[in-house]
């Protein structure tokens, strides 16, 4: 029987999935006492343990270290929680995981964040369709199942259940959650299971939804050191809309990162950035950002071309490496969102359109990224070690006519693929 101790702050939802499998197999699971994010994970002592600094994170009783929750649950799970001895059942148990971090997770970041003040609110988000999205399919699913894996309740349920647990609260009134009658009914299963009830306590389903409050997110960015948020500047009307992506979720106290790092509500020092120590060139992101959201393709790109400066700045293709395994569109435009929002880091210096060519089940992924420098950025920062191994990745000659010809067609979201799928939709990464 496992046994040890568990580093988190309190209400966390990663570190429900590990106390929730504890408490159907048995473990002893000590919930570490005064924990304090903020100065006990970035002591030397705890990251000697954990180098990431990040919780959760589980020291066993003969001092061997584990972090990042879903590998924390694992650990801690009984053979039936890992899918019990059916290969394919184990397998179904790896997929829901996979949805949860991949799908659920950054769309109820990306809702709900704003509505707590930790995030401002932006415009023509897709923050609700993908929740939507999300949940739809998980209805389908739940129509003619009890559980996600199996007949018993697995790892799958718990782990797609703690991602849940905040659009349940804070989002999903009555009338919203209505339309996923079989997610619901899963839900409130798994939620009144003795073992789910012994972690999360008191828990409420939402009655009224919550709204933006502009005054909460200038007091969080108060709470934070920032002073006032600073003000956004608001587009021109265009005539062809592009997408206005969210930004990632900060790093703060009682509010999950967007990508596993779950942290919590308190000040967090900044990373540097590797881009600083590059030259600047002559080539202004903001700029040709501001004229690429604002003009149409007939000026934004030539002008793109004509300010563009080679010897400081590099072009790359990224090409997702797993098209086969792409089925519904919404989800694989998922996929682009969800990259983004964990790589809001090195969003000020670089720029990239991602468009989706094809078709449900017959789709692939791939984009032109611009950033400062010439070599592969994503390897130079651990903040943006995120997703960029699935890609295949090829520097363009940004001098060549086939660059250009690249790079128009991207921008401005035409054509096919090279197996002559055609565009279907683009996201912007500005």
């Amino acid at each position: 029987m496992s046994t040890g101790t568990l580093y988190t702050y309190p209400e966390n939802f990663r570190a429900y999935k590990a106390l929730i499998a504890a408490q159907y197999s048995g473990a002893k699971v000590k919930v570490a006492d005064n924990f304090k994010f903020g100065e006990t994970n970035k002591s030397a002592e705890f990251l000697k343990k954990f180098p990431s600094g990040k919780v959760p994170a589980f020291e066993t009783a003969e001092g061997k270290y584990l972090s990042e929750s879903n590998a924390i649950a694992y650990f801690l799970a009984n053979e039936q929680l890992r899918g019990g001895k059916c290969p394919f059942v184990q397998a179904q148990v790896q997929q829901w995981i996979s949805f949860a971090d991949n799908e659920i997770v950054p769309a109820s970041c990306a809702l709900v964040f704003p509505l707590l003040g930790i995030l401002p609110q932006q415009k023509n988000t897709t923050a609700k369709q993908d929740v939507e999205g999300v949940l739809a399919q998980l209805n389908q699913k739940l129509l003619n199942v009890t559980y996600l894996a199996g007949e018993r309740i697995t790892l799958a349920d718990i782990i797609v259940f703690s991602s849940l647990l905040h659009l349940y609260e804070y989002v999903l009134e009555p009338t919203a959650r209505a339309a996923f009658g079989n997610v619901n009914r899963w839900f409130l299963t798994i939620l009144n299971q003795p073992q789910v009830q012994a972690v999360v306590k008191d828990y409420k389903l939402c009655e009224k939804a919550l709204v933006f409050d502009p005054k909460k997110y200038a007091e969080f960015q108060a709470k934070q050191g920032g002073g006032k948020p600073q003000q956004q500047q608001k587009p021109k009307d265009e005539k062809k809309p592009k997408e206005k992506k969210e930004a990632a979720p900060k790093k703060a106290a009682e509010a999950e990162e967007l990508d596993a790092a779950d942290e919590a509500l308190a000040l967090e020092p900044k990373s540097k950035d590797p881009f600083d120590a590059m030259p600047k060139g002559t080539f202004n992101f903001d700029d040709f950002k501001r004229v690429y959201s604002n003009e149409e393709e007939a000026k934004s790109i030539p002008y793109f071309f004509e300010k563009f400066d080679a010897e400081n700045y590099s072009i790359w293709f990224g090409e997702y490496k797993y098209s086969q395994e792409l089925s519904k569109v919404f989800m694989s435009c998922n996929l682009i969102t969800g990259m983004f929002q964990r790589l809001d880091k090195m969003r000020k210096q670089s720029f990239a359109s991602v468009c989706l060519f094809g078709e449900d089940n017959n789709s692939t992924i791939s984009g032109v990224w611009v950033w400062r420098g010439q070599e592969l950025a994503f390897p130079l920062s651990p903040d943006w070690q995120i997703d960029y191994e699935t890609y295949d990745w090829k520097k363009l000659d940004a001098k060549s006519e086939e660059t250009k010809k690249l790079v128009t067609q991207y921008f401005s979201w035409s054509g096919t693929d090279k197996d002559g799928r055609k565009f279907n939709q683009g996201k912007i990464f500005k």
